[in-house]
């Protein structure tokens, strides 16, 4: 890994916090789903609880995957641009009667 620019350390930056933001939201509403059945009158304390300790549980797995998953994506497309690759090479699109062709 090289000396990285001040923008690079800036775009390092704002991904991280979309990455956490995202997750947070994302960690939200993961528990909410999973707990919304204890808010109901008809569920036990015991449910209840035991609704709340599983949406924690759900809210941290979502939160921790999302973060990774944006950190990730954002490594491996940082290394494909420094190696060069810009993803893979279209065919050329073939020109067609009464149109204009690409390349003019």
């Amino acid at each position: 890994m090289g000396h990285r620019s001040q923008a690079d350390r800036d775009a390092m930056t704002v991904e991280i916090g979309f990455a956490v933001l995202t997750g947070a939201l994302l960690a939200a509403v993961a528990f909410v789903a999973v707990c919304a059945p204890a808010l109901l009158p008809a569920s036990g304390g015991g449910v209840g609880h035991g609704l709340l300790v599983a949406a924690a549980a759900v809210a941290v797995l979502v939160f921790v995957g999302r973060v990774v998953d944006v950190l990730w994506r954002f490594r491996r497309r940082d290394t494909e641009r420094e190696v060069g690759r810009r993803g893979p090479v279209l065919p050329d699109q073939p020109s067609q009667p009464g149109r204009t062709s690409p390349d003019s």
